[in-house]
């Protein structure tokens, strides 16, 4: 998007809001960098996959093999947080072997 012959500066997360254990701007740049040039990312797929995660892997065991065996209806509206750590790891083998360690 162009205002007045320059493009805009994209949007970027408070350090606070953004999820992910990365704690330098060169593993957060390479993330914005991924998701505004591959056709399977939009801005914010790896932030909502983070939250996705971690919400999913701190329920109790006996929930998750549930979820595990039998799926959970929740997943139809707010995202299934299987498919977001499959996101994750495709998103974590695009990044460079040193960011990607350091988030």
């Amino acid at each position: 998007m162009t205002t007045g012959g320059q493009i805009a500066p994209r949007q970027v997360a408070a350090a606070g809001e953004f999820p992910l254990t990365a704690d330098t701007s060169h593993a957060r740049s390479e993330i914005t960098r991924l998701e505004d040039t591959r056709n399977y990312l939009q801005p914010g797929d790896v932030s909502t996959a983070v939250s996705l995660w971690k919400n999913y892997v701190h329920q109790p065991e006996r929930d998750l093999w549930h979820d595990y065996e039998w799926g959970n209806v929740h997943w139809y509206c707010c995202g299934n947080p299987l498919e977001a750590r499959a996101l994750l790891d495709t998103v974590m083998q695009a990044m460079s072997p040193g960011s990607a360690r350091e988030t």
